[in-house]
């Protein structure tokens, strides 16, 4: 078969189909499969390895045409440990092709930028790319950083370890008095090897991996993994429990981005937001924690749908205390758009391009952000989204600002719906029974996670259990435009930057 991607399977959002209707490319067509449709509206949503029987790696990818609303998996087998970089073409495969050799040994030719990612052992032969044992790599921060050379050229380490409950993360600054010319992040603390975990299942424990992946985007995840496995066992949610879970997805957008907005005001200490919003992020995740019971949603999405209901004295409740705390947003959010001192520290800090977050495929709030218009939502609507539209939230300015006012749209479109959803909840059970799930099979399944796309990806074995699971959190390509954001920006606007991505590690290093 040849690279012509008019030839790939054009699955919809959770949509099965079997191994071998994913076309098996040689390298060369794969590489220029690649190279040529990922770019514009069609992004590299996934790329993995896959162990094949005589010792070599399968190579999957997963491109997702925003245009279409369609998810094209194209494959090759590598009989090598070393293969032409696709980075150096498309800058997009950066961190998958640093995975793949951290994962599997393989050497990508030409990569730009090739260091280890996580810090794990490989999944064949022992050693990874590097040629490095298990016991080389258990301390992450035993790497080479990038340097920049000359007079009155300084370092600034920060971390791994930080104040609070922050999560590790070591990051070097290279400066120039206050002056910062690259930032480096360096992450794999958090590793704990969740995908190795899930294979063999689904099990018990699957859903328990699955729900703390990344913990601020349980729902996130869940719903991602719900779909991918009722795509297996050709199971449809019914329209109440779809509206169950976009319920409670969105919540869960509105308390981060609520408590987003009031870190962003604490970071340039304007009291009043932060305050309000701190305790309004409260209020979003108690309203989840009144469906199920527990304030960030675990155990509600499973599936076949959902395991608790909204009753109409419940939605009543829900709809009243959501009013209520929707105005006091809107209130909190007004003073920190009406403040000239935010509006000038919020404004031309940490920008990013759009051409150069397409190129680098960063997603959700960071790309829509710099004025490109793409949600999962809108363009890969599944369950609820597909009976009542989402606007996309967009602004053009690649700022902190930007950053900061598109969770301000989306905290208001993401309220109407849910209001909209509450008092129009249809009627009928909340569970669907799911059976075993295909075997010999492939699915691609996205969640609009309130950072961005959620992407899972599964294939089975002959007895229907998941002989590989791959999971791609918004975070794992949006660290880059952090690192981004930073150049030619004082140090001291890096809390700033920092909290207008707001990334999250665990999810990063799974």
């Amino acid at each position: 078969m040849s690279s012509d991607v008019s030839q790939l399977p054009r699955l919809k959002n959770g949509e099965a189909c079997s191994l071998a209707a994913v076309p098996r490319l040689s390298f060369d067509d794969f590489r220029k499969c690649i190279v040529a449709q990922a770019v514009g509206p069609v992004r590299l949503a996934s790329f993995f390895g896959q162990p094949r029987d005589d010792g070599g790696v399968r190579l999957y990818a997963v491109l997702a045409d925003n245009n279409e609303g369609v998810l094209l998996p194209v494959s090759t087998d590598l009989f090598d440990d070393k293969y032409p970089s696709l980075t150096t073409d498309c800058p997009q495969a950066h961190n998958f092709e640093r995975e793949l050799a951290e994962q599997w040994g393989l050497v990508p030719e030409g990569h730009p930028w090739l260091k280890p990612l996580r810090y794990h052992p490989s999944y064949r032969h022992g050693h990874d790319a590097w040629g490095r044992l298990p016991a080389d790599r258990i301390l992450p921060a035993v790497t080479d950083y990038f340097r920049v050379s000359g007079a009155e050229i300084h370092e600034v380490a920060v971390g791994p370890v930080h104040a609070g409950v922050i999560e590790p993360g070591s990051f070097r600054f290279q400066c120039h008095g206050e002056h910062v010319f690259h930032l480096e992040v360096q992450l794999g603390y958090q590793h704990r090897g969740v995908e190795r975990a899930l294979i063999g299942g689904p099990n018990k424990r699957t859903l328990h991996y699955i729900e703390t992946l990344a913990g601020d985007t349980s729902i996130g995840h869940a719903t991602a993994y719900c779909q991918a496995v009722e795509g297996l066992a050709e199971v449809t949610p019914s329209p109440r429990a779809q509206s169950i879970r976009a319920i409670a997805l969105e919540l869960e957008r509105l308390a981060c981005h609520t408590g987003d907005l009031g870190a962003l005001a604490d970071d340039v200490g304007f009291l009043p937001t932060a305050n309000f919003c701190g305790r309004l992020r409260g209020d979003f995740l108690n309203a989840t924690g009144t469906i199920c019971g527990n304030r960030f949603g675990r155990s509600l999405v499973r599936p076949g749908g959902v395991t608790f209901d909204i009753t109409a004295e419940m939605a009543t409740t829900l709809t009243t205390r959501l009013k209520a705390a929707l105005r006091d947003v809107g209130g909190a959010a007004q003073l920190l758009w009406d403040s000239l001192s935010v509006r000038a520290r919020f404004e031309n800090t940490g920008a990013v391009s759009s051409e150069d977050a397409e190129a680098l495929g960063i997603v959700g709030v960071a790309l829509r952000a710099t004025g490109i218009e793409r949600d999962v939502r809108q363009n890969f609507p599944t369950g609820a989204y597909s009976r009542a539209a989402m606007p996309v939230a967009t602004w053009p300015t690649g700022d902190v600002f930007a950053r900061a006012y598109v969770r301000w749209l989306e905290i208001e479109n993401s309220g109407e719906f849910v209001l909209d959803q509450l008092h129009t909840l249809p009627s009928g059970s909340c569970r669907t029974e799911v059976g075993s799930l295909a075997a010999d099979s492939f699915v691609a399944s996205l969640a609009e996670g309130w950072r961005g796309p959620v992407c899972h990806v599964a294939i089975t074995d002959a007895a229907g259990k998941f002989a590989r699971y791959k999971v791609v959190d918004p975070s794992f390509q949006n660290w880059t435009g952090l690192m981004l954001a930073l150049r030619d920006q004082q140090i001291s606007d890096f809390p700033l930057c920092n909290k207008s991505f707001n990334l999250s590690y665990c999810g990063h290093d799974l």
